[in-house]
């Protein structure tokens, strides 16, 4: 099964998207519960790099659709855990007029990858939105966090601090370049993404669309093991690609349950916003 010469996306947005259709119709065996294929056979499957198949498999544990077990392989999720694709209500979030998106999580790795297909679509015209506002919410990883911390009595690495600090720069920093360069490119009147820390450690993401939308979930957190900078560490870290989401939407009126959660959320992010988050350094 190879890709498809003429489609402009990348060859692992395909496979992704390949993917995702198998899973959701139930065709090829994908049923809740099911093992996929092996990376390797993936690769041989849609004649791709393993690379790509990674990063296919990583869009679709970001949209709650499959979850991978160490040493086991990647699962479809069960459906009683009745997960929430980000990535659909991001893309008919880009379809109005004017874009604001808002996050508040540990990295932003999720949305960095769930953002790339609507600004695709933004950049060859099948989107278009007049301006996109996006901001960044993120623990300060500087200081002393309540995770990453060392299994051996909950003590403070700085290696690990700084290894969060370099995802966070990765995710946050494409997500600005992503974004921004629509409207150097005049693709949208105006463009723009911020980001500000705080110092609390961050236990669940949060992320509000368009103020007509919310989706929170809270990260499982399990123990590692890996080799950071030539040294070995066991630690426990949060595990966000495995963050189940739950979606309220606004209603009809203000006083919906749907409607007065979505704007708790807005008002909670904008306090923090305001008062005790701050500009972050790169």
């Amino acid at each position: 099964m190879s890709l498809d010469p003429d489609d402009p996306r990348p060859p692992y947005q395909q496979v992704s998207s390949a993917l995702r259709a198998a899973i959701l119709t139930r065709k090829e065996g994908f049923t809740p519960g099911d093992k996929l294929p092996s990376g390797p056979e993936l690769a041989r499957r849609y004649g791709v790099a393993r690379g790509t198949v990674d990063k296919a498999l990583d869009l679709l544990r970001g949209e709650g659709l499959i979850v991978t077990r160490q040493g086991s392989g990647s699962f479809v999720r069960e459906r009683t855990e009745r997960p929430v694709g980000l990535r659909p209500h991001l893309e008919a979030a880009f379809a109005e007029p004017n874009v604001t998106i808002d996050f508040a999580g540990f990295s932003s790795e999720t949305l960095h990858n769930a953002m790339q297909e609507p600004l695709d679509k933004v950049r060859s015209g099948r989107l278009t939105p007049e301006s996109v506002t996006v901001r960044l919410l993120l623990p300060d990883a500087s200081a002393p966090m309540g995770v990453p911390v060392a299994v051996d009595g909950l003590r403070d690495e700085e290696a690990l601090r700084r290894r969060a600090h370099n995802i966070g720069v990765t995710n946050a920093g494409g997500i600005k370049h992503s974004v921004e360069v629509l409207a150097e490119y005049g693709l949208v009147q105006s463009a723009k993404v911020e980001v500000r820390v705080h110092k609390a450690s961050s236990l669940f993401k949060l992320y509000v669309l368009n103020e007509r939308e919310a989706f929170f979930g809270f990260y499982p957190l399990r123990e590692r093991s890996l080799t950071f900078e030539g040294e070995s560490y066991s630690f426990f870290d949060i595990t966000g690609k495995d963050t189940t989401l739950f979606h309220h939407s606004a209603g009809p009126d203000d006083a919906s349950i749907g409607s007065q959660y979505v704007q708790q959320a807005q008002r909670w992010f904008n306090s923090v916003w305001d008062t005790i988050a701050y500009e972050w350094k790169a």
